[in-house]
């Protein structure tokens, strides 16, 4: 009989009574235990999350935050209510711990009562971070303490995200702030600008007046000193005038005691002598023309006289014969004239001499006669004329001791005046010098002042001067800067999608196990007769592909229609679990057929090897390394890649090799098992009397 007769003739079998045909029924519905029934209770978890009881404790206080009050833990509170994630019961701190501990609530949210005031810390001198305090219990369900750690992360991260925004707002506020400021500052700068251009303005004349002031001041200075040195003169003058002034009162006030009496008592006399004085001065004057008149005459009739005789004498007393008795009278009479002669001589050269003294003479003359004159008439008032003139020199001599006084403070003062001068015009020296280091500086300081201001004008531009929206939009943002812009290629709808690629190929596996627990690996009947050993596996395999069809198509039918799953490719999806089924069916049709009753064992072996290395639940690379060594040698691995492209959506690389590695191992596994068929026609001893039998 050719394989397939044989694979029919092995399957109407099972029509040959109810219990065959429950058997069967059976074997069609077994990859449901496997797949519709872990998918549907897999199918979408986190969509029931809402029925799992949770403890949540508010024990916050709330805060003020510039003049607000601020109640996070109620605001937190509220949005857990309104969400839909877990069932939360408002408890105290004592029943949740109780809870958590006995298994009332798989977990615990708390808000400790200084939640808002730590938060709200933020905007204040001493910001503090505050903390949600999550109370799981790993004894009550592993995978809920997994769950909440996610959600609660959302939690945590929307708390510290609304925070955010009120630190970052007064952030911004104070942004402006600054900025006004900054323009309020250049704005000052300006007016300093102008400022100090205007005190460079007047540094420069200040400069140039010091200087004016210290050429100045060095005359001053000079002028000073000669002024000191002829104070100093003026006071040894005035000293020695008072000290005159003073002999001098002394001295007339003496006499003045003496003559005063004498005055007042002999006017008469006085004016009498004193008109005396001036007629004799005038006469004198008279006699003194008189004789400068007379003078030449005389002298010329003098020595008229003399020479006559002379010659009287000599004609008496020197020729004649007898001596005249007259003689010696004579003689004395010519010696005499001789004499007179000779004084007429002198006083007339004289007179021709002292002509200029003749006439300083007559002046003082004259001048006698008005002096004498004006005594004589002022003689009546001789006395009153002492006392006036003696208080008159009493009160020069006050007035010299006065001067005297004053010349001396005067000197002393200008002494002083002439040091404070020489020290001005050092002090002025010194200020024209810091006037031009003052100057100078102001050059720079105006260079520097400019730059101020340019620099405030452009940091002011720099600096954001935000508006309530703007401000508002920038919080948003630098609040939560960074969006988790997800973009899923091929999204699985739910969890049972995702999981579905791993569940459907276990249960064809089991299906196929199964099915060779009731049909035999080799037909016996061809074994018997000595058919070919590919028919024999043909007819062996056939059988177990045909119900694993059935398999597959009565698992995807209920996955699809009854549970919801949606596959991008549905027919070939389920074209490629055909595949799949035949390529189960001829693995554990070899591992049976070759090792009999052990083969079983090693079916459920290979079975527990590809679901821990084909990655269908957390990726292969997070497994040990056996389990990352034996995962591309394994026909799973490549099933579970395909169906996700298959169910999901992608390329269909993975696809096309899942394909050529289930014919390899499809057309392999046939062809031990037709090698294994050859050898079971032969009979040996442990044939017939197996060690171990199931």
């Amino acid at each position: 009989m050719r394989s397939p007769e044989l694979a029919a003739l092995e399957l109407r079998r099972f029509a040959r009574g109810r219990l065959p045909r429950a058997a069967l029924v059976a074997l069609l519905l077994l990859p449901l235990l496997y797949g519709a029934l872990y998918l549907w209770s897999f199918w979408d978890p986190y969509g029931r999350l809402d029925r799992i009881p949770v403890a949540l404790v508010n024990e916050d206080a709330g805060a003020t935050a510039g003049g607000k009050k601020v109640d996070v833990g109620d605001d937190i509170t509220e949005g857990l209510r309104d969400s839909d994630t877990f069932e939360w019961h408002e408890v105290t701190s004592a029943e949740a711990r109780r809870g958590v501990e006995d298994g009332t609530y798989y977990l615990s949210l708390t808000m400790p009562g200084d939640f808002s005031k730590r938060i709200a810390s933020s905007s204040g001198g001493s910001p503090e971070t505050s903390a949600l305090q999550v109370r799981t219990n790993d004894a009550n369900n592993y995978i809920v303490g997994q769950i909440s750690r996610t959600v609660f992360s959302e939690v945590r991260t929307a708390a510290s995200t609304k925070a955010s925004r009120s630190f970052l707002d007064k952030i911004f506020i104070s942004f402006s702030d600054i900025h006004g400021a900054t323009v309020r500052a250049a704005e000052g700068a300006d007016r300093l600008n102008g400022g100090i251009g205007r005190a460079k303005k007047g540094s420069k004349n200040l400069a140039n007046g010091l200087q004016k002031a210290k050429k100045g001041s060095g005359d001053l200075s000079g002028g000073l000193k000669k002024l000191d040195k002829g104070a100093g003169d003026v006071e040894d003058g005035s000293r020695r005038v008072a000290d005159g002034t003073q002999a001098l009162a002394d001295k007339v006030n003496g006499i003045a005691g003496k003559v005063g009496p004498f005055f007042k008592d002999n006017e008469k006399s006085i004016g009498d002598t004193a008109r005396l004085v001036a007629d004799s001065a005038a006469g004198i004057r008279h006699n003194l023309d008189t004789l400068v008149e007379t003078a030449p005459g005389a002298a010329e009739g003098a020595r008229t006289a003399s020479g006559a005789l002379d010659t009287l004498y000599g004609a008496r007393c020197e020729t004649p014969p007898v001596p005249d008795t007259a003689c010696p009278e004579l003689k004395k009479a010519k010696e005499a004239a001789a004499d007179v002669v000779e004084v007429a001589d002198d006083v007339n050269t004289l007179i021709d001499d002292q002509d200029g003294d003749l006439d300083r003479l007559d002046k003082n003359l004259a001048t006698l006669e008005k002096q004498a004159q004006a005594l004589a008439e002022r003689s009546p008032r001789l006395s009153e004329d002492l006392d006036d003139s003696v208080s008159r020199i009493n009160a020069l001599n006050d007035g010299a001791s006065a001067v005297a006084k004053g010349a001396k403070r005067l000197h002393s003062g200008l002494g002083t005046a002439r040091t404070g001068a020489a020290d001005l015009d050092t002090g002025v020296g010194l200020l024209k010098t810091g006037a031009s280091d003052l100057d100078g500086g102001l050059y720079k300081l105006v260079g520097g002042s400019g730059k101020l201001a340019g620099g405030l004008h452009d940091g002011a531009g720099q600096i954001p001067d935000y508006d309530k929206p703007d401000r508002d939009q920038r919080t948003e943002v630098m609040a939560d800067p960074v969006q988790l812009a997800s973009r899923d290629l091929h999204k699985a709808p739910n969890y049972g999608t995702g999981f579905a690629p791993y569940f459907i190929p276990l249960s064809l596996w089991v299906g196929a196990m199964v099915a060779y627990m009731l049909i035999q690996p080799l037909n016996r009947r061809a074994l018997a007769a000595g058919a070919s050993a590919w028919r024999i596996a043909l007819a062996g395999w056939l059988p177990v592909a045909a119900v694993g069809v059935l398999q597959t198509a009565a698992l995807m039918a209920v996955l699809h229609w009854a549970i919801g799953l949606q596959m991008v490719r549905a027919a070939g999806t389920v074209g490629f679990l055909f595949l799949v089924s035949a390529c189960f069916a001829a693995i554990v049709q070899w591992l049976n057929a070759r090792f009999g009753a052990a083969g079983r064992i090693l079916v459920l072996a290979f079975l527990m090897l590809q679901l821990t290395s084909a990655g269908g639940t957390y990726p292969v690379q997070t497994s040990p390394g056996f389990f990352n060594a034996i995962h591309p040698f394994l026909p799973m691995s490549y099933v579970v890649d395909a169906l996700r492209r298959l169910i999901s959506g992608g390329g269909l690389e993975p696809v096309r090799t899942a394909c050529l590695v289930l014919v390899a191992f499809t057309v392999g596994a046939l062809a031990l098992t037709a090698l294994s068929a050859r050898r079971k026609q032969v009979w040996t001893l442990d044939r017939l009397h197996p060690e171990l039998s199931l």
